[in-house]
């Protein structure tokens, strides 16, 4: 599922961005087969990284060394929320690529936990309170309301609502 930055540039304001973000379900049988889809000298992809990752549920990179772009695959964890965001993606065409991507609600969600988790960071401020200005009269309100606790971000969605300014 696409999520991060590239998603809240489709559902909300377009910015640059240094990466991909994934969150993806694999297996460590599946590492065979998804290492030899980036084989070098294209891409960096360090197998024991892989396996490392699902293992303890974490993130990996992939480097593609012609362009310098960098994909960050999140493993999905056990934590709730994870999994009910994993649930919910949708699909969506990017040009004529079908994609499965996060929903508003979970993005908004998202980008608020990450600007708690990182000290208060207004780029991924602005990146939700983007999303919830443009889909805001599509959001289901509950799913959100009923995670703001859980999430520890009820004090950063107050102040995202007191600062929107949400487009009818």
């Amino acid at each position: 599922m696409l999520t991060g930055s590239l998603v809240s540039s489709l559902q909300g304001e377009p910015r640059s961005t240094h990466d991909v973000d994934l969150l993806i379900d694999m297996s460590s049988s599946q590492v065979d087969a998804f290492t030899e889809l980036f084989p070098p000298p294209e891409f960096y992809l360090s197998k024991s990284a892989v396996q490392e990752a699902i293992q303890q549920r974490r993130m990996f990179n992939l480097l593609d060394l012609e362009s310098g772009d960098k994909v960050d695959f999140w493993l999905v964890t056990d934590d709730p929320f994870d999994q009910s965001r994993f649930h919910r993606r949708r699909e969506t065409n990017i040009g004529n690529t079908p994609v499965d991507v996060s929903t508003p609600e979970d993005t908004i969600l998202m980008k608020l936990k990450w600007s708690v988790a990182s000290g208060g960071s207004e780029k991924q401020f602005h990146d939700a309170i983007r999303v919830y200005e443009l889909q805001a009269a599509r959001l289901d309100m509950s799913y959100m309301e009923g995670w703001l606790d859980a999430l520890k971000i009820r004090g950063i969605w107050n102040r995202l609502l007191s600062e929107a300014d949400p487009i009818a």
